[in-house]
C-alpha cells in the first residue's frame, strides 16, 4: 500500500465565508486530480500539498454535482499517478480488505483499514439541499472522517477502488459506516 503515497494529495480550500480541507488522488502524470465536488464547491482558490510537502495551486478542470466528482489540475512534473482497479480481473467483493487515504480532521497523508461492508449501497444522500441523483456506493467500516473526502479507497494491491466521499452518522464523525464511489 506504500505504492498510493505519493499519489495522494492533501487539497486547502479558500472560500468568501469559510476555508475547508478535503483529499484527492492523482489521476494522470498530467496533473489531473479526483477529489469530490463538495470539497471543492464555491472555492475561490484551491491548494495541493503533496506527500513531499510542496504545496501547487490548482484550477478546476470540470464537475459533476450530481456524482460529487470534480477533476482539478496542478502544474507538476514527475507525478506518479495511482493505479486504477480492474473490476474485470479483481472484482470488489463484501469482505475484502481496504485502505482509506485522506486527511481527516487535518491529520495530513492518514490512513485507516477496514472492509468492504457493502455493495451498491443507496443512501439518500443530499448536496446543496438536492439529493444526489447517481448512488452506487461501496460500504466500508474503514474510518473515513472530515477531511478524508475525495481521497482513494484502495484494495490491498494499492489500487485505487473508489473514493471515500461520505459517512452515514448522526454526530457528524465516523460511526462504522463509510462510503466511497466506486471507479
Amino acid at each position: 500500500v506504500k505504492v498510493m503515497e505519493p499519489s495522494v494529495v492533501h487539497i486547502a480550500v479558500k472560500r468568501d465565508v469559510n476555508e475547508g480541507t478535503g483529499s484527492g488522488w492523482i489521476y494522470n502524470e498530467q496533473g489531473y486530480i479526483v477529489t469530490n465536488y463538495h470539497v471543492i464547491n464555491g472555492a475561490r482558490r484551491i491548494s495541493v500539498k503533496f506527500s513531499d510537502r510542496v504545496v501547487h495551486t490548482a484550477k478546476v478542470i470540470g464537475f459533476d454535482e450530481k456524482t460529487d466528482i470534480a477533476v482539478i489540475q496542478v502544474v507538476r512534473d514527475g507525478l506518479i499517478a495511482a493505479q486504477r482497479a480492474d473490476f474485470k480481473e479483481r472484482p470488489v467483493q463484501q469482505s475484502d480488505i481496504v485502505f482509506a487515504f485522506g486527511s481527516p480532521f487535518q491529520y495530513e497523508f492518514s490512513v485507516t483499514q477496514g472492509i468492504v461492508s457493502g455493495m451498491n449501497r443507496r443512501v439518500g444522500a443530499t448536496f446543496g439541499g438536492s439529493i444526489l441523483s447517481y448512488e452506487n456506493y461501496i460500504q466500508t467500516d474503514a474510518a473515513i472522517n472530515p477531511g478524508n473526502s475525495g481521497g482513494p479507497l484502495t484494495n490491498l494491491q494499492g489500487e485505487v477502488i473508489g473514493m471515500n466521499t461520505l459517512i452515514r452518522t448522526d454526530s457528524g464523525r465516523f460511526s462504522g459506516i463509510g462510503l466511497a464511489i466506486p471507479t
